[in-house]
């Protein structure tokens, strides 16, 4: 039986949550700097469940909120194998029922031994898992893209992630093509809100799907044999590619810190091509198109955070 991470201290926060009519209108209108043709839209939320997005559940609505659990300073210098998380255990923790839960993590040791990308995207009611996660790892070099059964509920060290009721509500659609400016997609939409909203913390968190054009991942390979203290480090242990579209990815951002040390924004993808992993930025951008559904979060939940940090590796 793996030692998993129970004693959990936990912070909580309330977020600023603007109306989805004012954080569409000023996406609508602020991402043209970035993007040469953009809409953004208060919607019903389509069902999640299908093509091309096929999540655990149909929408992102009922009790919206975001978590982050542990951090980047529990695999610098090294990876701290103990931090092991039972995603069962964090939704009781957030008192959401049925908890709907997506976002990124490190992928659980206890399933596949190395270095792991997690695109968690699991539900839980009544303290059963219904898990569609998926990891994506290196074998001898090659991806490898695996859903998780639902008898592993584990994650290893990190995660942000949007948690909800799972319910069929209203969200943000965000539609745009052909990158001009140098931001990625949500570093684009990130810096958008920290200006608009200066002082205050807005937190959004979804999905998205790179429909066209190609896009840079990471994939974490075997546990690093030498300390990494740097983001040079870090990058130097990465494997770093070239994946094709279309690419889901699920995470969380935030516009501020509010104290707690938060990484700002995280998002995994995956793929039924068999490609995934950490996404950073599209690299065919002439050619990119994005399709995203986001809900405003209410509040933040802060789990273990880790004593002694750093702000290296939140690349």
């Amino acid at each position: 039986m793996a030692a998993v991470e129970r004693n959990l201290p936990t912070e909580s926060k309330l977020l600023h949550a603007p109306p989805l009519e004012e954080v569409a209108s000023l996406l609508n209108e602020q991402m043209k700097s970035n993007y040469s043709w953009v809409d953004v839209q208060v919607v019903t939320c389509p069902d999640l469940t299908k093509e091309p997005f096929t999540l655990a559940c149909k929408g992102l609505g009922g009790q919206p909120r975001l978590v982050e659990l542990g951090g980047v300073p529990y695999l610098m210098p090294w990876c701290r194998r103990e931090k092991l998380y039972d995603i069962r255990d964090v939704a009781k923790r957030l008192e959401v029922e049925p908890a709907f839960i997506v976002g990124p993590s490190m992928g659980p040791w206890t399933f596949r031994d190395t270095g792991a990308e997690m695109a968690v995207c699991a539900e839980v009611k009544n303290g059963k898992l219904n898990n569609y996660s998926r990891i994506t790892w290196l074998d001898k070099g090659k991806i490898v893209v695996e859903r998780v059964p639902d008898n592993e509920p584990h994650c290893g060290l990190i995660g942000n992630w949007f948690c909800s009721q799972g319910l069929t509500d209203k969200v943000l659609q965000i539609r745009c093509k052909k990158r001009t400016g140098s931001a990625d997609f949500i570093s684009c939409i990130r810096q958008i809100l920290q200006d608009r909203y200066k002082g205050k913390s807005v937190g959004l968190g979804g999905v998205f799907v790179l429909k066209e054009g190609k896009a840079q991942l990471h994939v974490a390979p075997q546990y690093s044999k030498t300390p990494l203290h740097s983001d040079q480090d870090l990058i130097d242990w990465l494997k770093f590619f070239d994946m094709s579209p279309p690419l889901v990815a699920v995470g969380t951002l935030v516009s501020e810190d509010l104290g707690l040390d938060l990484r700002l924004s995280h998002f995994h993808s995956f793929s039924d091509h068999g490609e995934g992993g950490h996404f950073h930025i599209d690299t065919e951008p002439e050619k990119a198109e994005y399709l995203a559904y986001f809900s405003v979060a209410q509040s933040i939940h802060r789990i273990d955070r880790p004593a002694e940090t750093h702000q290296a590796g939140r690349i």
